[in-house]
């Protein structure tokens, strides 16, 4: 693999708004009660983390079939992420401003 490559997807929009979501994720979830440090909160820092590694990893691979197979990925990633945000705002772990901004 070249390595312009490899590093191009870093100017995808994409990857970085991802980027970004990572960092604000982990900010929010600093304050979750500690008895969710093994739950919610990994479950959530995993999801969101898997989102920009997806994408970065379907851009290197050769062939279009493989690089969709991984947006999907990253998709799907997102999907869940929503989801436990809305669990986490259900159980009061977020504030309705923190919920609208992630």
């Amino acid at each position: 693999m070249e390595s312009s490559k490899n590093s191009t997807f870093r100017k995808l929009l994409v990857w970085q708004k991802s980027m970004a979501l990572v960092t604000l994720i982990y900010s929010e979830v600093m304050v979750f009660p500690p008895d969710e440090l093994y739950a919610l909160t990994s479950q959530i820092k995993r999801s969101a983390t898997s989102i920009p590694s997806n994408i970065a990893e379907g851009y290197g691979r050769e062939g279009k079939k493989d690089y969709l197979r991984f947006l999907n990925i990253a998709l799907s990633s997102l999907f869940e992420l929503q989801t436990q945000l809305e669990i986490a705002y259900n159980l009061k772990f977020l504030k309705q401003d923190n919920f609208n901004k992630l």
